[in-house]
């Protein structure tokens, strides 16, 4: 198992002992393998599983604040190794450009390098370039990002996840153009709405030369195999000693480009899964490639530690996609004249302020057609106001099918059904009724094609589409008489 411990004298003086190419001043002891063994009668001592932690944890919640690091002498070989190797192989990157002289042309790049490092967690580089383009395009400074609305922020990031990400980012450019001027060390920085220290770190040092550490997944990566740390990564004390680690390593003369070459080579070389130690350029520094070497039950990928995630809480939702009717028959049926009825959620929480279509949480246990139609039914009574039975000709109501979505620690499976209805009176005035009618609104079908909407709503929007067409494809495809007769009934 990959818990045990080796507590071998041979294994102390053969694999632990002190190598020229290591840090022995800088580092704490090495940890032993947690899968290291030995030929003769082991002496096992099992560790206590580590206790499972949320998936949707990331680098600015575990990171400790107060962590002293300043410029040391410690690793120069490593530090000129890994710079040469990142000014020959780094990525060519939208946000990745000298900053102009002067104090305008560094917050312009810590403009920059906040925005794509807020994009950058927990979601992949190819992915964010597009998103980085078209945010800077449309909100090319602090100031102008200032100016915008939650929900135009919410547009430009629907389909990025975390939508927390982005209001932070809104609340954060808010507060640093009250100010008037961009916060330029990292202590400063991290007084920002949604800024933690990996943020802060990566601004200080990159836009402002800060002689500052940052830590991310790819740099505990790194560091775990640099220094064979195979203590839980989620605990506090090594998330600490990931940064004091950091701190001592840190280039005091180019501490922007060090911080992006520990990431790069985090993203690059020394993958989860694949690392290419023979092309790495800090290969000849790293215990775990050299404890690898020297026993065959060790593997460079055993560091750092893999914890197992909280399993997902399981959740149940009924989804109605309302479809409010104007105009002739004929027109209800192609699409024309016909308006969707969307809720706002509340503005803390999962999806916070984000649009979707009206749903409901159901139990497990009653998520039978019947028991999610009265639900369905009293939430659009009490919300909009909306009586299906008294104030609407109910023209179609069906079920859809199931979507099942995954958040970060919620699996949430949605019974998906169309409702077609046909409102008696004025519609605005029908959604006007309700507790609050500025948390819903009507939008016609070529509005809600190019909405900002998450990936779930928009599976959602998809699949009742495809319904529409197929049911549309089935009625053409049916005789004349039995058409009517249908129609009749």
């Amino acid at each position: 198992k990959k818990t045990l411990l080796l507590r071998s004298p041979l294994l102390s003086q053969s694999l632990l002992a002190p190598r020229p190419s290591t840090f022995q001043n800088r580092a704490p002891p090495m940890a032993k393998s947690p899968k290291a063994t030995t030929s003769r009668r082991p002496t096992r001592k099992r560790r206590a599983s580590p206790a499972a932690v949320p998936s949707s944890a990331d680098i600015e919640d575990l990171a400790p604040s107060g962590v002293l690091a300043g410029p040391t002498s410690a690793a120069p070989a490593l530090r000129s190794g890994l710079l040469r190797w990142y000014d020959a192989h780094r990525r060519d990157l939208p946000w990745r450009f000298s900053a102009a002289p002067g104090r305008e042309g560094r917050e312009k790049r810590a403009y920059a390098v906040w925005v794509s490092e807020v994009m950058l967690q927990q979601t992949r580089v190819p992915v964010v370039i597009d998103y980085y383009s078209r945010w800077m395009a449309r909100w090319p400074t602090v100031e102008t990002l200032a100016a915008a609305t939650q929900e135009e922020v919410n547009e430009m990031w629907a389909g990025l996840g975390y939508y927390r990400r982005a209001r932070f980012l809104l609340e954060g450019a808010k507060q640093i153009a009250e100010k008037g001027e961009f916060p330029s060390t990292a202590s400063t920085l991290r007084q920002v709405r949604g800024i933690g220290d990996y943020t802060a770190g990566a601004i200080a040092s990159i836009a402002f030369s800060e002689v500052t550490p940052l830590v991310d997944g790819n740099v505990v990566r790194v560091i775990s195999r640099l220094f064979a740390i195979a203590d839980n990564p989620k605990e506090s004390s090594t998330v600490k000693r990931f940064w004091e680690l950091a701190g001592q390593l840190v280039d005091p003369s180019r501490p922007g480009d060090f911080n992006q070459a520990m990431m790069e080579l985090g993203a690059t070389l020394c993958s989860k899964t694949k690392p290419d130690c023979s092309q790495c350029p800090v290969s000849s520094h790293c215990q775990a490639l050299a404890l690898s070497h020297e026993n065959p039950l060790v593997g460079v990928t055993d560091y750092p530690r893999v914890v197992p995630k909280a399993k997902p809480r399981r959740d149940f939702a009924a989804v109605c996609v309302v479809q409010i009717a104007q105009g002739l028959e004929q027109e209800t049926a192609a699409g024309k004249c016909n308006f969707f009825l969307l809720i706002k959620r509340p503005e803390e929480g999962l999806l916070a302020g984000l649009w979707e279509f009206p749903s409901v949480l159901v139990d497990e246990r009653k998520t039978d057609p019947l028991n999610r139609r009265k639900e369905m039914d009293r939430y659009l009574k009490q919300l909009v106001d909306i009586d299906v039975e008294q104030e609407s000709n109910l023209i179609l109501r069906e079920d859809v099918g199931q979507h099942v979505h995954i958040f970060s620690h919620i699996r949430l499976t949605m019974h998906v059904e169309l409702m077609v209805l046909k409102i008696k009176g004025d519609v605005g005035q029908a959604c006007n009724k309700g507790q609050d009618s500025t948390k819903l609104k009507l939008v016609d079908e070529s509005s809600i094609d190019s909405m900002g909407l998450t990936s779930g709503i928009r599976k959602v929007y998809n699949m009742v589409k495809a319904f529409k067409e197929k049911k549309l494809l089935e009625q053409s495809q049916m005789p004349t008489k039995k058409r009517s007769r249908r129609q009749k009934q």
